[in-house]
């Protein structure tokens, strides 16, 4: 059975995309992949393995893909922004509905099914060593943002940033970003998209408490 060519690869993991974010990991086959792709079983099954393989390759993807924008986005902030702390927060939160508009099977998929539920005790090493590289960079944004904002990186001020950037955007969005629509493509209105920009200014108007006395600082310091 040959094996699906690269680019077959990033079609079939497209497909996939769409069928989790539709039906969910648990109703997920590798019979109802291989008739939304073209793609026979055994093309399947010698590309990926397994299927535990097949779903965590198709998360870790979706996430890099959407980790990748959020950095960019920050970046894109002028370093000489005098509130260049409080935009590149902004930024961040706002990469939910910049990914639905670039990549929405990928940003369903992120908004309604939670990672436990694809990367299960199944997970190959090769697949959670890539898992634990990925959680690494998230924190390193996350102890970036907080360093922009008030020059420190500890747990309060980390879980703040994190407030603005994971869970806010989750509340805003996710009705939206899981909700039915006709072509597949949710989307995130402006409403949507300003609220949440008002909502991140409220919550950064109010420093981060003090750690406790003797906690230490997250992160390396290097990001």
């Amino acid at each position: 059975m040959p094996r699906p060519r690269v680019h077959d690869l990033d079609l079939l993991l497209d497909a996939a995309e769409r069928l989790v974010a539709d039906v969910g990991p648990e109703r997920f086959t590798v019979r109802g992949l291989a008739t939304a792709s073209g793609v026979s079983n055994g093309a399947i099954y010698h590309a990926f393995g397994s299927l535990p393989v097949l779903l965590g390759r198709v998360w870790l993807r979706a996430a890099g893909d959407f980790l990748d924008l959020q950095v960019e986005l920050v970046d894109a902030v002028r370093p000489d922004d005098p509130d260049g702390g409080v935009r590149s927060v902004l930024a961040a939160a706002s990469a939910p509905a910049v990914f639905a508009d670039r990549r929405p099977e990928a940003a369903r998929m992120l908004m309604g099914v939670h990672r436990d539920r694809l990367l299960g005790p199944d997970l190959p090493q090769e697949s959670a060593e890539a898992m634990f590289a990925l959680d690494k960079r998230v924190l390193a944004l996350l102890t970036r943002l907080a360093r922009a904002l008030w020059g420190r990186a500890d747990g309060p001020s980390v879980e703040v940033v994190t407030l603005c950037v994971v869970d806010l955007p989750t509340a805003v969005f996710r009705r939206e970003l899981t909700g039915p629509c006709a072509d597949g493509r949710p989307r995130i209105g402006a409403d949507s998209r300003a609220r949440l920009e008002a909502a991140v200014r409220a919550v950064l108007t109010l420093p981060p408490p003090l750690p406790p006395h003797g906690a230490r600082t997250t992160g390396s310091g290097k990001e």
